[in-house]
């Protein structure tokens, strides 16, 4: 056996240029195969890993999607806000540990403002229970500074000091823009790879403020100046939802239940990791199709393989016949060229996987940039491997092939065949 895998190895030397274009097309659809499911898995842990730590999300009635949506992804809006006075009786729950308000409606070039408080700044938590940090200035503290999210920052080339324009509504237009009160960037938070890179932080009172002398989205014309503003008590009238933290586990399901029943308004009360899991079940088709798509890449790559052997089996007719008149048995030809598509695919599985680790290694960070999806390199797991000996067990099925041809070929049709 060790004398056929030697023979074997010698025969691949022998054919170096087929044999490293066969080793590619195999490694690239391995890096394609690990790389799409590395994507996969690590993109739907990074989206499970957008909040953390929030036992209840609460917002006006709605179906949950729509309210994770909008209250954690800042996509779409909420089809009713919550009453101030019904925030501070449930942030004073015996239940509650802690509560973050939050109010949207407005923007700044594309990205969405939070109106909020320094609970969240406290409170929030990402991934694994990681907190908000911010990698300069300070939280703000007049009523006109903002804190920004990285990629604000950085997609905008903001610095603390510089100055910004909220715009009404979500459509950053001329009209609707709070010219007269720009607000004071005091603080830059550091990357989380989640929506809170793409927010503005201000102020729940803020929010009031720049809404003064506008009624039902239009500006009636009596806007009072910021001067006056910051003189001006302001406290909020509407969220538009609230993150709460509980003192326990179990009391979780009671007060959804009492959120949900609660008489002075509609409201849903919902569990961010059931909605989490919900929304990606929706997207569970994409996942799939990219998975398919990279099966068959494989799957092409193989039959790339299983061409070259079958095109390189009729050159080498004759060997086989000298291989015979040597001695060999019919057995060691099939052997023999099984254990060529095994080595070949087995080089071209490790190729790939040096490939993947590079490839992520370059790109990972500017998929995390762009994206928000975090990518690990760990190590490769039981999942991964299971399919890297499917990808091996496929190549060493491929030599079966042109073995069984090689088998059955005779000696006499070897010795006169012509070159």
């Amino acid at each position: 056996m060790s004398i056929t895998v030697k023979l074997a190895w010698k025969s691949l030397l022998n054919r170096k240029t087929t044999a490293i274009l066969t080793i590619i097309t195999v490694a690239i659809s391995v890096v394609l195969l690990m790389g799409v499911e590395r994507i996969r898995t690590q993109a739907k842990s990074s989206f499970a890993n957008t909040i953390s730590g929030t036992d209840l999300i609460v917002g006006g009635r709605s179906g949950q999607v729509n309210l994770l949506l909008y209250s954690v992804f800042r996509i779409g809006n909420a089809t009713n806000n919550i009453d101030w006075k019904s925030y501070q009786e449930f942030s004073q729950h015996r239940t509650v540990k802690w509560a973050i308000p939050i109010s949207l409606g407005d923007s700044h070039k594309g990205f969405r403002v939070i109106g909020t408080n320094h609970s969240y700044f406290e409170h929030y938590r990402y991934g694994q229970k990681r907190p908000l940090a911010l990698a300069q200035g300070r939280e703000f503290e007049g009523l006109f500074e903002t804190v920004l999210g990285a990629d604000v920052a950085k997609a905008l080339g903001y610095q603390i000091g510089s100055e910004i324009i909220i715009a009404h509504g979500i459509s950053d237009v001329g009209f609707s823009r709070h010219d007269n009160l720009p607000f004071k960037v005091v603080g830059i938070l550091a990357p989380t790879g989640t929506p809170v890179d793409k927010s503005v932080h201000v102020s729940l009172e803020a929010i009031e403020a720049i809404h003064v002398g506008w009624e039902s989205g239009a500006n009636l014309g009596n806007n009072p100046s910021k001067q006056q503003l910051e003189n001006t008590q302001f406290q909020p009238k509407q969220i538009t939802a609230m993150l709460i933290g509980l003192k326990s586990k179990i009391q979780t399901f009671a007060l959804q239940r009492e959120i949900n029943t609660y008489r002075q308004e509609p409201l849903s009360a919902i569990l961010p990791g059931v909605a989490l899991h919900e929304l990606w079940g929706m997207m569970a088709v994409a996942e799939q199709a990219l998975l398919i798509v990279s099966v068959f890449v494989v799957a092409a790559g193989l039959m790339g393989m299983l061409s070259s052997l079958l095109t390189s089996l009729q050159e080498r007719r004759r060997e086989m016949a000298i291989l015979r008149a040597m001695g060999a048995r019919p057995k060691h030809i099939f052997i023999l060229l099984v254990s060529e598509a095994s080595t070949l695919t087995a080089i071209g599985i490790a190729v790939g996987i040096i490939g993947v680790y590079t490839l992520l290694a370059i790109a990972a960070p500017i998929i995390s940039a762009n994206y928000g999806i975090n990518i690990n390199l760990t190590a490769i797991t039981s999942h991964e491997w299971t399919l890297l000996l499917l990808v091996q067990l496929a190549g060493i099925v491929i030599g079966i092939f042109p073995a069984i041809r090689a088998y059955r070929q005779s000696l006499s049709d070897g010795m006169t065949i012509r070159i």
